[in-house]
């Protein structure tokens, strides 16, 4: 039998020779990116999955259900011109071969030009079913409000759809942003005619002081009231709540935008009642979805 200690000696010196050495650097590619989201406000059908189809990346948004108000985070996908595709969600009990034909059928198809350091709202609105009015599409907004500087940045996106949004005929809606203390007729400010599946544009108001979820604070939040244009400031909303009041920046938390934040900017959507017959699920009544656009900029050194 050959002694395998010796060899086994140089093999191990070999290796401490080979970690001293210095490590190789590699050079990384810097991609640019922007960030993106995904809302889907289609009140006929099931969830939605919106995914790139051009590179494979991590900025898909899966099973996204009607009037979802989870992960609705940027996530970071490359600058550039893109392609991204909306497919309906396979239904878990399904046959397989159902859930493959689901996941195959595409629902909306963009090509887009994303810049880098900016953020985009992908939203799908309107309705699914054959014939019907507004037609079910995929937009992109680019939430990029200027900097409100002490203040904040508000804006309202009507996701409505008349036929599902009140017995307005046409769906265009006034909405009104005031505190318990400012009254719905002294608003802070107001968006007037937005039309349905449109945005409107950034308007700067004061924040909030102490706006917050109790029964105590709740009265220094900003209420978003959404009704028929032109209708009456008395009796019941279209749809009617509380701003997001944030929270400010700590040591090692970033600032969570809001109200209360100078330098946030925020959106409130307003989203149809769920179809009948569909599953679009049981909401009986429109709604509103807030959501932030703008992060203040970092400006604690040792808050």
């Amino acid at each position: 039998m050959r002694p395998i200690f010796p060899l086994s000696v140089l093999c191990l010196a070999a290796g401490l020779v080979n970690a001293c050495k210095p490590e190789e650097v590699v050079q990384t590619e810097d991609i640019p990116t922007a960030g993106i989201r995904f809302i889907n406000a289609v009140p006929d059908t099931g969830a939605m999955d919106m995914r790139a189809v051009d590179i494979v990346e991590n900025s898909a948004s899966y099973n996204v259900a009607f009037r979802s108000t989870t992960l609705l985070y940027y996530k970071p996908a490359r600058a550039g011109s893109r392609h991204f595709k909306v497919f309906r969600t396979p239904t878990s009990t399904d046959p397989a071969a159902v859930q493959q034909a689901t996941a195959k059928t595409v629902v909306a198809d963009v090509e887009v030009t994303l810049e880098a350091g900016k953020l985009y709202t992908f939203i799908l609105w309107g309705l699914s079913r054959t014939g019907s009015t507004p037609a079910m599409q995929l937009t992109m907004l680019t939430d990029d409000p200027p900097d409100p500087g002490t203040q904040v940045a508000l804006r309202v996106i009507n996701a409505c759809v008349p036929a599902l949004c009140g017995a307005s005929a046409d769906g265009v809606v006034d909405v009104r942003v005031f505190t318990v203390a400012q009254t719905i007729n002294a608003p802070a400010t107001s968006f007037s005619g937005v039309l349905p599946i449109t945005a409107s544009a950034y308007q700067n108001v004061p924040t909030t002081t102490g706006c917050g979820t109790s029964a105590a604070t709740l009265p220094n939040c900003y209420t978003f009231d959404f009704r028929p244009a032109g209708g009456a400031t008395t009796g019941a909303a279209l749809a009617s709540g509380a701003g997001p009041a944030g929270a400010p920046e700590a040591v090692d938390l970033d600032a969570i935008p809001g109200t209360n934040v100078a330098g946030s900017a925020v959106s409130a959507i307003l989203v149809p009642r769920a179809a009948p017959s569909s599953q679009g699920g049981s909401a009986s009544t429109p709604g509103i979805i807030f959501v932030w656009d703008r992060r203040p900029p970092r400006t604690c050194a040792l808050c």
